[in-house]
């Protein structure tokens, strides 16, 4: 009686391109217009936050929550990219949410920005606030533009 032990190992090199965080995705465009989404955002919720005698307290508390909800939303987008998590939770649109995120994003921002614009009273802080979100939404209007095709164009199969 003859044995025969048969031994396989398997190795496994990752490659660079592999690994857990993606930084190349911060030198894309996509990437490029979030970073400047998060900072303009974060700038005009710090000077209205920072800024005294606000002459409308309705305004700017609307300005403050519009502007630290999507600062959050895109944070999370943002984060989600640089960590690749879109692949790990495949029954959720991405392209299509962050889409929608935009569009609702675009209207609310450039509406709290001219309120908080009309209502600033010439605190130079509040106008700045305004500028910066007038910006932000700016750069969320380019992102909504370049993500249409890929979020609403042509699926890969459809027949036209």
């Amino acid at each position: 009686m003859s044995h025969t032990v048969v031994t396989t190992t398997t190795t496994t090199v990752r490659s660079s391109g592999d690994s857990v965080l993606n930084m190349g995705y911060t030198q894309t465009i996509p990437g490029l217009l979030k970073m400047g989404q998060l900072l303009s955002l974060l700038i005009s919720f710090l000077c209205v936050h920072c800024a005294h005698g606000w002459p409308n307290w309705y305004a700017f508390q609307f300005f403050e929550v519009v502007v630290l909800w999507f600062f959050f939303a895109f944070l999370i987008f943002f984060i989600m990219h640089l960590l690749r998590l879109q692949g790990r939770m495949p029954c959720i649109n991405w392209p299509l949410t962050e889409f929608f995120h935009y569009s609702v994003g675009v209207v609310l921002i450039f509406i709290a920005s001219i309120v908080a614009a009309v209502k600033s009273g010439g605190v130079s802080a509040l106008v700045v606030a305004s500028v910066f979100g007038f910006i932000a939404t700016f750069l969320m209007a380019v992102n909504l533009w370049t993500s249409y095709s890929v979020a609403c164009g042509p699926q890969a199969g459809a027949s036209v």
